[in-house]
């Protein structure tokens, strides 16, 4: 029997905007919602969550991936505004938005979606919303105090940054929390 990966791709952030989203979620976590919080440092902008994958099957979704991306150029983008899903009165998850080149962000996830699915991988559903995971909520919250939070941080908006990496993560549960490890990085190329 072969291994399982817990795998996922996404495009990592610089520095200055994860501790962007640090000082965000140090505020809203103020606010006393019951949550999970994420580690800003392993916090990403995930394109395709593939699960468990037989190990042999990583190197064909990182071929995938490559195939996908070698002729895109890197996205401009910023993190920007606080928002929930699904919504506000049932929120389950809490997340910073994106602003910059998102048309080509969305074109960006469609080719991975269509070269993952060639290779055999199963389709999403959900269309895709590109966002940057705070928080998953842990129990009910009070809508009028999230609505607060969501206003208060609508306008926050991190410097702009170039996306100019894919990466096929591996995602290894731990009671510290999650750890992420590169197993292939394909680079956006400048023309």
């Amino acid at each position: 029997m072969s291994d399982t990966l817990r795998t996922f791709i996404a495009i990592p952030l610089p520095e200055n905007v994860i501790s962007f989203i640090s000082r965000i979620q140090e505020r809203v976590k103020a606010y006393g919602f019951k949550a999970g919080w994420a580690r800003p440092e392993g916090i990403h902008l995930t394109l395709k969550f593939l699960g468990d994958i037989d190990s042999g099957d990583a190197e064909i979704a990182g071929e995938a991936m490559s195939q996908a991306v070698k002729e895109s150029l890197p996205l401009s983008l910023a993190a920007k505004g606080l928002g929930v899903f699904p919504g506000i009165k049932r929120a389950r998850v809490i997340w910073v938005g994106l602003k910059g080149d998102i048309f080509a962000l969305t074109e960006l996830q469609k080719k991975i979606e269509e070269h993952l699915e060639a290779a055999g991988f199963p389709k999403e559903d959900r269309p895709f919303r590109g966002h940057l995971t705070l928080a998953r909520v842990k129990g009910e919250i009070d809508p009028k105090k999230l609505a607060e939070a969501m206003k208060k941080f609508g306008e926050a908006e991190s410097e702009i940054f170039a996306a100019d990496q894919v990466v096929l993560f591996r995602s290894e549960l731990k009671p510290s929390g999650a750890v992420y490890t590169r197993l292939r990085t394909s680079n956006l190329i400048k023309k």
